[in-house]
């Protein structure tokens, strides 16, 4: 676990979601790192019928611009709510697409820490063939 890493990262989802507005259509922005160091960013795109989270839109993304594979994900509300832990479901698609990605979650006194997707959803079921029970 790493307290306050990849501040260029964290950055680049903030200044995104500062970006949002009030658009309650497109209220997170996310940023993932690739093993070569590129960032790729997205936003959640709300609708009733629920929508991808802006972690999935990123995952979506960094497939069709040809990313490296993804080593850290970041999502920052709109709004100034900082760093936002993902949800269930965008937990499970990081760990079954990228199960060694760290995911950047809040952190004691205001700071941010990195941590394994695979501690942040323990005792999960394996769906994908290449990853370890």
């Amino acid at each position: 676990m790493t307290e306050n890493p990849d501040p260029a990262l964290l950055q680049a989802a903030t200044a995104l979601a500062a970006r949002l507005g009030t658009d309650d259509n497109h209220s997170v922005a996310a940023a993932a790192r690739d093993a070569e160091g590129r960032v790729i960013t997205g936003v959640n795109v709300h609708h009733f019928t629920g929508g991808p989270c802006a972690e999935l839109v990123v995952l979506g993304t960094a497939v069709a611009e040809g990313a490296a594979p993804l080593v850290r994900i970041v999502a920052v509300g709109d709004r100034e709510r900082g760093v936002l832990p993902p949800c269930g479901r965008c937990r499970q698609t990081l760990l079954d697409l990228w199960p060694e990605i760290e995911v950047l979650v809040p952190g004691a006194g205001g700071g941010v820490r990195a941590v394994p997707v695979r501690e942040l959803l323990p005792h999960t079921y394996v769906w994908a063939e290449h990853q370890e029970p």
